[in-house]
């Protein structure tokens, strides 16, 4: 059901998707227009009404898992994009373990055992009423198939009195100086699973500053399972050397490193002279990040042949070593839902020395989500940190102000955050602080940002060269500031796509990417000029990125490129 399908086939499934209309707008679902609050919205264009397909999207169609600029993301998030979350059906109420919905009684021990108690049964859905639980500790979510469920976002909330510093202490960054780690790291609801979350808290007590991510502190907890044979870009299946401990369902880890000509970075870029001229080596962040691991579930394994159940992010090449290994254990089909995280209200901290009022973490996490959850008064709002194939929906950042309000990075991929929105906020930035929006960083690649209204912040790309992410669908008041330090490289690698984009205050910076991103594409975005922070590419020469149906409001069809990659997807699959 997957790519295994020849060549003529796969054309009469494209010259059939264009006789039924799909791609005259009838695949994507039309969202109601949103507006930021107060700024007004860009005029529609008289196209809007009929709607405009780009040539950039009949072209898509024909290669839709191996596209130049565009990246497939018809698979993201939850279940490869799966509408609907599997709660657990045994229920445990949290007031059964001692909470108490006064407002004054500290609960987070009674709601951590009670979430304890379910992981140790298997499973369960822990339920808290409508009413204000005080937690004066952070709320953990440690076991598979374990959720936290509220009356709703406005019924139930979690009033939090402290932050991480307090809680679990100062937390340094590996690469040096004073910042601190809670900046971009850790939440006061934390999924993320148990003894993943033991070493880390450990390590940051002892003061070894960790890596975060799918092998470890030392990054050195994983082994080899196989190796792997040379495979393209947008394959679903590749050979391997020994398949014996491979299992359908099974979840690994694909392993690609660098060589020392840092071919595997430039192929993330895109790949030819600007890469290929561009100096990669005094750039350590960066550099550290490799190797790119990817986590992906097994779909079948035959004799030596192994599918996954989304498609190669990248080329594999035996330059790279690439290795589908082991990882630390993963926290699965565990979520939040319905409810309110408020922090006590304190000053924006100065930049980069957060204390860790932060919102919702997942970290480790494949097959996890976050529906209908608010988060106010905090330092940084949702965030996946090593997070893969995960789904935020329904989510509202609002209150004082925050650094992140949602937050990609140490290699998180293929996650999906949808119906989202970013209130402005409700006082004064304080002098020092910074404000980015919707981060993504840290190689991370195949993420989305679906449906969206951003009434401050940016489209954060925060060096570290992430590749293949997708905005769209987007209302935004552009007045963030993106960030990254210099020696995490590059702003963008290949394919990054922002489609159907509305701009109401008309500032391009980080909207208006075809002259930024190598090997991407601008589709659907309203009439912007520079001012404000104002990026040069990193890369020399011709960046091969597209721009269509610039100055026009809504008039792409379709209107929403994830979902329609998804309704493609589904057709492709029915046929295969």
């Amino acid at each position: 059901m997957y790519l295994n399908i020849g060549r003529r086939w796969k054309v009469a499934a494209v010259r059939d998707i264009s006789r039924r209309g799909v791609l005259g707008g009838a695949i994507a679902v039309s969202a109601a227009t949103i507006t930021g609050a107060g700024a007004g919205t860009a005029a529609a264009a008289p196209s809007a009404v009929r709607g405009e397909v780009p040539d950039i999207w009949r072209e898509f169609t024909k290669n839709p898992f191996g596209h130049p600029q565009i990246p497939f993301i018809g698979r993201a998030g939850y279940r490869t994009g799966r509408a609907r979350f599997e709660r657990p059906g045994r229920v445990v109420r949290a007031e059964s373990y001692g909470a108490v919905a006064d407002g004054t009684t500290d609960s987070a021990p009674a709601i951590n055992r009670a979430l304890a108690a379910a992981g140790r049964a298997g499973g369960g859905t822990v339920l808290l009423g409508r009413g204000t639980y005080r937690i004066d500790d952070l709320i953990r979510i440690g076991h598979d198939r374990v959720v936290l469920k509220g009356a709703g976002s406005d019924r139930t909330k979690l009033y939090a009195t402290k932050n991480l510093t307090e809680l679990i202490g100062v937390y340094g960054s590996r690469y040096g100086g004073d910042k601190s780690s809670w900046s971009w790291a850790g939440g006061l609801i934390w999924l993320c699973p148990e003894d993943r979350f033991r070493t880390l808290t450990d390590a940051i007590r002892a003061k070894a500053w960790p890596f975060e991510g799918w092998t470890g502190n030392k990054r050195d907890e994983w082994r080899t399972l196989t190796t792997v044979g040379p495979a393209v870009r947008g394959s679903w299946s590749v050979e391997v050397a020994d398949a014996s401990r491979l299992r359908k369902g099974d979840l690994v880890l694909l392993r690609l490193a660098d060589d020392a000509d840092h071919t595997l970075l430039e192929h993330m870029a895109g790949g030819g002279p600007g890469p290929e001229a561009y100096y990669w080596d005094d750039k350590t962040k960066l550099t550290s990040y490799v190797p790119y691991e990817w986590p992906v579930r097994i779909a079948s394994v035959r004799r030596n042949k192994v599918t996954f159940e989304r498609p190669l992010p990248l080329d594999v090449r035996p330059e790279w070593d690439p290795r589908i290994t082991t990882h630390v254990t993963a926290l699965t089909e565990a979520g939040v839902e319905g409810l309110t995280l408020e922090a006590v209200e304190t000053p924006q901290s100065p930049h980069l020395l957060d204390k860790g009022y932060n919102g919702v973490a997942l970290q480790c996490t494949y097959d996890c989500w976050v529906d209908d959850v608010t988060v106010r008064n905090v330092d940084n709002g949702f965030g996946f940190i090593a997070s893969s194939a995960s789904t935020l929906r329904r989510t509202r950042v609002g209150g004082r102000g925050e650094h992140h309000p949602y937050y990609c990075r140490e290699g998180s991929h293929d996650n999906l955050v949808e119906d989202f929105t970013l209130e402005r906020r409700t006082v004064a930035a304080p002098s020092g602080t910074q404000l980015h929006g919707i981060n993504v960083e840290g190689l991370s690649s195949h993420n989305v940002w679906s449906r969206g209204r951003m009434e401050m912040g940016t489209f954060d790309s925060h060096r570290g060269m992430p590749f293949a992410n997708v905005r769209t669908d987007i209302t935004i008041v552009n007045d963030g500031q993106h960030g990254g330090d210099a020696s995490a490289g590059p702003l963008f690698g290949a394919r990054f796509t922002h489609w159907n984009i509305r701009v109401t205050n008309e500032r391009a910076g980080l909207m208006k990417i075809d002259g930024l991103a190598p090997f991407s594409a601008t589709v659907g975005i309203n009439t912007v000029r520079e001012f404000g922070q104002i990026d040069v590419p990193d890369f020399t020469g011709d960046l091969h990125s597209r721009l269509e149906l610039y100055g026009t409001t809504d008039a792409v069809r379709p209107r929403n490129l994830h979902e329609a990659q998804q309704a493609l997807q589904a057709r492709l699959s029915a046929r295969g």
